[in-house]
């Protein structure tokens, strides 16, 4: 039971980095495709102009920061399936989710200033993958102090009967 409540925060992480991994290939796909976003154009909400912007590609390059985004959502699903294959999961697991997630808050930060800031508008489709981001660290965050214990399928010998005393298993005599 006890690897079933583990398995739960891998399994959410999974899921998110699923979506994620969706957004980020619909993103690279307009962006090379040059297919209008389905998202409004109008107002404080506007994808086209976003994803347009200096600010939509890796900085010196014509690679779409979508890219970068897709890469991390994919290694972020390995290491929750890693940790769904773990019986254990090792803190150094739960570390690097951590610190992995880190440096995608740390982007997000960038890229939500990129569009506030500098743009006065924001992708709506970007602001779903950022609060996945968000969501996926919170996870992460509260699942790092949890011992390896907690996390862990119990072992069957607490299951078994306890052993008798040494006196009654000796012969009489």
């Amino acid at each position: 039971m006890k690897y079933i409540q583990g398995s739960v925060g891998q399994i959410l992480l999974l899921l998110l980095a699923l979506v994620g991994i969706g957004i980020s290939v619909y993103l690279t796909i307009i962006h090379y495709e040059h297919i209008p976003p389905v998202c409004s154009n109008t107002g404080l909400v506007d994808c086209a102009r976003v994803l347009s912007s200096e600010y939509s590609v890796v900085p010196g390059t014509s690679i779409p920061i979508t890219v970068p985004g897709l890469g991390w959502c994919l290694v972020s699903a390995g290491l929750a399936v890693l940790g769904l294959r773990l019986i254990i999961q090792p803190y150094w697991l739960r570390l690097a989710q951590l610190l992995w997630s880190l440096a995608a808050i740390a982007a997000v930060l960038y890229l939500v200033y990129a569009e506030l800031v500098r743009l006065h508008t924001i992708c709506l489709w970007c602001t779903i993958l950022h609060v996945i981001i968000v969501i996926m660290f919170l996870i992460t965050l509260v699942r790092l102090p949890q011992p390896a214990a907690e996390l862990e399928l119990e072992p069957e010998a607490e299951t078994l009967e306890p052993e008798k005393p040494l006196a009654s298993t000796l012969p009489d005599q």
